[in-house]
C-alpha cells in the first residue's frame, strides 16, 4: 500500500521538533559567529592600476591599431606581473619571508574587457604590508617589462593606498552568520524529518488501521489523575447528596 504523506502532517512534525530545529540553528549560528570574529585571521586587500600606453609626444597620431596591439599585450603582461622574474625582485627588495610561489598566492591580476587598465590587488593579514606589495610589484613591472618585452608601454595609474580604519575584506562574520543559520535550519529540518521516518512507534489510532490494514472499531479514551481526581471527587459529593436526602426522608 502506498503511503502518503499530507501537509498537516508535516506541519505537526516540524511543530514537534520546534526545539531540535531552533537548537541546531541556534548552534550553528554562535559556532560561526564565534569563528569568524574570534578565530579567524582578518584579511585586507590593497590594489593599484597599471596603464599599459605607448607614451606619446606632441606630434604623435592616435592609432587605433596601437590600442589593439596594447590590448593583446595585457594578457601577457597579467602573467608576467605574477611570474618569478618580477616576484623574486619584490620579495629581495621588500626582504619577505616567502617565496615568490607563496607571494603568487596573495596577488591577483586582472584587467575590465576592452580596456588598457590592469587591477593588480594584494591580500595579506598586515594592510600595510598588503598596500607595500602592490606598490613595489607595479614598480618592479614598470622598470622590468622594458627588458622582458622590448617596449616601453606601461605607466602606474595609481598607487595602493590604505586609509585610517579599512575593513577586512574577509571573513565577513555577518555573511558567514546568516550563512551558517540558513544551513543549520536546513540540517534541522532534515533531521527532523529523518528521525520522524525511523520513528517506529504507534502514536495514533492511524498508525494502527496503517500498520494492520484493519479499520478502528472503537477508541479508548486517555483519562490522566487529574480528571481521575476530578471524578472522585463528584462521585463523592453524589453520594453525600444521596445519603443526605435519605436520612431527610
Amino acid at each position: 500500500m502506498e503511503e502518503t504523506i499530507s501537509l498537516k502532517e508535516l506541519l505537526e512534525t516540524l511543530k514537534k521538533r520546534l526545539l531540535l530545529i531552533v537548537s541546531i540553528t541556534l548552534i550553528a549560528a554562535i559556532v560561526s559567529g564565534v569563528v569568524s570574529y574570534f578565530l579567524l585571521t582578518p584579511i585586507y586587500q590593497a590594489s593599484t592600476q597599471i596603464l599599459v600606453n605607448q607614451q606619446k609626444n606632441e606630434q604623435s597620431v592616435y592609432s587605433p591599431s596601437e590600442v589593439q596591439t596594447n590590448l593583446q599585450l595585457i594578457n601577457t603582461y597579467n602573467v608576467i606581473i605574477t611570474s618569478p622574474a618580477i616576484l623574486d625582485i619584490v620579495v629581495s627588495e621588500l626582504d619577505l619571508k616567502m617565496t615568490a610561489s607563496q607571494l603568487k598566492g596573495k596577488i591577483t591580476v586582472g584587467s575590465e574587457k576592452d580596456s588598457q587598465v590592469v587591477n593588480l590587488s594584494v591580500q595579506d593579514p598586515d594592510k600595510l604590508v598588503a598596500a607595500q606589495i602592490a606598490n613595489k610589484t607595479a614598480e618592479v613591472f614598470q622598470k622590468e617589462i622594458p627588458k622582458i618585452m622590448k617596449v616601453d608601454n606601461v605607466s602606474i595609474l595609481a598607487k595602493a593606498d590604505i586609509s585610517e580604519n579599512p575593513a577586512p575584506i574577509k571573513p565577513r562574520p555577518l555573511l558567514n552568520v546568516a550563512i551558517a543559520i540558513v544551513v543549520g535550519l536546513m540540517a534541522a529540518v532534515g533531521l527532523a524529518f529523518l528521525l520522524e521516518y525511523f520513528n517506529n512507534t504507534i502514536k495514533n489510532e492511524q498508525d494502527v488501521e496503517k500498520i494492520l490494514g484493519l479499520p478502528i472499531l472503537g477508541v479508548i479514551a486517555t483519562i490522566d489523575d487529574q480528571q481521575i481526581e476530578e471524578l472522585k471527587l463528584k462521585r463523592a459529593a453524589r453520594k453525600s447528596t444521596l445519603r443526605g436526602e435519605t436520612l431527610g426522608s
